[in-house]
């Protein structure tokens, strides 16, 4: 019986994670499917209801969870400019002469938005890939697993993803040195995209056909209509690189904020929508439902700490295979049920290096690194309650199960790159 009580902590969190996907199936709704498994994995884990209050209301107050709303909510102001305005259209249009392969067509704005490091962003990118695919004979599932892969082909060598900031400051080690060993995996990003989504074998070229577009090559007519979207882009990544460098101290999320909010006055007021717009967008239900989703995460993921569930599993796991279990399962377990960079990277990634430190092991760190970040962002990749996953899914209106399918196959299969990258950084 040793075995199961080594393996409690495990089947508790599995357990956890069954009762979310239930809840998810039953339709009880997302964020109460989430809430339900926080609360299922805080008994689980002994925390008392007083507690799990506690935790919750401490939750909801988090600067981080402020600024995550605050985000999510521009974006979607944005997102719904973009598209009642008829701007991502014409973008489209403008776009046209330049863009002839539908297949890059379908790709470039959800890997163009990928470069804008914010939580949600796939929705962003969906209204995009709607209108270049207007035209094509695609199933709404193409376009959903489309868009969400290639929303994050960035995510594990692009200098300014929270995820890959915090793995440098846990680690002290530059930037530079450990986004040096992980850009395969954008190369792997794209290649898997290709491969599983893109292909003619998947997708046919007469599923592809498109009139071909009488619109002019004009690059004043494409800054005028993606002026927002580069407002977004250009300033969110350069306002987070001037804080990270001269306000270390001052927290990233200012940056994308100021960013989204001149793009939402640029668009605003490049197709006068007034206050009444703001009004209809603000109050609409599947805005709150998103920000009620997006607490139900962050309390999940504060129960998760509170309750030292990580440290039970790696307390659990043993000598022989606690390294494993923190640069492996760890990682991609945390990422798979929090469905966050961040969350995977801040709850394992201090018991990883601690575990190095321990066993004399120092000098490998950046290769275990890597290693958990590949396994972290796998699980992150294959939840199906990463929030740009759910978006995407709603936006095409697709069940969550029938696109889910569509990523285990190239999930594993990067999950197998990142095992064959660690083999030869050792």
């Amino acid at each position: 019986m040793e075995w199961l009580h080594a393996s409690l902590p495990f089947l508790k969190v599995l357990g956890a994670f069954v009762l979310i996907l239930l809840g998810i199936r039953c339709r009880l709704g997302l964020g109460l499917a989430i809430l339900s498994g926080g609360l299922a994995m805080g008994f689980l884990f002994y925390l008392g209801p007083m507690s799990l209050l506690r935790v919750a209301a401490a939750a909801l107050t988090k600067e981080k969870f402020l600024m995550l709303a605050a985000i999510v909510g521009l974006i979607l102001i944005l997102s719904d400019a973009l598209e009642r305005s008829g701007q991502s259209r014409r973008l489209m249009d403008a776009l046209s002469g330049y863009l002839t392969s539908p297949r890059l067509r379908l790709v470039f704005f959800p890997a163009l938005i990928g470069l804008l490091p914010m939580p949600g962003g796939a929705v962003f990118s969906a209204p995009m890939v709607k209108a270049v695919s207007e035209q094509m004979s695609l199933k709404n599932e193409d376009r959903t697993v489309i868009n969400y892969w290639f929303r994050h082909v960035w995510e594990l060598a692009w200098p300014l993803y929270p995820g890959v900031i915090l793995t440098v400051a846990l680690a002290d080690i530059p930037i530079a040195a450990f986004i040096s060993r992980t850009w395969p995996g954008v190369i792997a990003m794209f290649a898997l995209g290709w491969i599983f989504f893109l292909r003619p074998g998947v997708l046919a070229s007469a599923d592809l056909v498109m009139a071909p577009s009488s619109a002019p090559r004009s690059i004043k007519a494409v800054l005028q209509e993606g002026a927002p979207l580069l407002l977004a882009i250009v300033g969110a990544v350069g306002l987070e690189a001037g804080i990270s460098a001269w306000a270390p101290a001052v927290p990233f999320e200012w940056g994308v904020i100021a960013a989204l909010l001149l793009a939402v006055v640029c668009i605003m007021a490049q197709n006068r929508l007034g206050a009444a717009f703001l009004f209809d967008v603000l109050t609409k239900k599947s805005l709150r439902a998103m920000l009620f989703v997006i607490a139900a995460i962050f309390i999940f993921k504060d129960i998760m700490q509170a309750a030292g569930v990580v440290d039970a599993m790696a307390l659990s796991a043993g000598d022989g295979i606690a390294l494993f279990a923190a640069s492996v399962f760890l990682p991609f377990l945390v990422g798979m049920v929090s469905g966050i960079n961040v969350a995977f990277v801040g709850a394992t990634f201090p018991l990883l290096l601690g575990l190095l430190d321990s066993l004399n092991m120092r000098e490998l760190m950046i290769p275990y690194l890597v290693l958990a970040s590949f396994a972290g962002f796998t699980g992150v990749m294959i939840s199906p309650i990463h929030i740009c996953f759910i978006l995407t899914c709603e936006f095409f209106a697709i069940e969550l199960a029938r696109a889910w399918r569509r990523l285990v196959a190239p999930c594993c299969c990067f999950a197998l790159i990142g095992g064959i990258l660690f083999w030869i950084l050792l």
